[in-house]
């Protein structure tokens, strides 16, 4: 399966953060949008980092008033990106190995979309479901 797939059913909607904005209108955005991770983008919507509640709680346990400070203070800089023709098998395998769970997908330079560990999981699993089903009628095919 590729993620280009998991894009057509799921939205190719990202929802972004620019690094001047302040950390509390990012926890907003997440809180909002009932996600877990921004891509930060830079006025030419260009991703230089992602933003995740990982982050957060990390920059929290460091000094409680990080609220007002702003979200590049926070933000993974080191940004991994995926294209729509990756293999989901091998996109979950470094999401795995790297310790990430989001990977924003980019298409010719641009963020076309972002996929969670979660909507891999599940659209593995669906795939699953429909390839048992399958088998199960033709099993029960052949016995009547």
């Amino acid at each position: 399966m590729k993620i280009q797939q998991i894009l057509a059913s799921k939205g190719m909607n990202v929802i972004t953060v620019h690094p001047e904005q302040p950390a509390r209108e990012a926890i907003s955005l997440l809180v909002e949008y009932h996600i877990g991770a921004l891509v930060v983008v830079d006025s030419d919507k260009r991703p230089v980092g992602i933003l995740s509640e990982r982050d957060i709680v990390r920059r929290a346990a460091e000094d409680e008033a990080f609220f007002s400070e702003p979200v590049a203070n926070l933000m993974t800089r080191q940004l991994i990106t995926g294209i729509r023709q990756d293999d989901t098998f091998s996109v979950a395998a470094t999401m795995t190995e790297k310790r990430f769970r989001h990977l924003p997908i980019m298409d010719e330079g641009k963020l076309i979309g972002i996929v969670s560990i979660g909507d891999i999981l599940k659209a593995e699993r669906n795939q699953y479901r429909g390839e048992i089903d399958t088998l199960e009628t033709r099993i029960m095919a052949g016995e009547a």
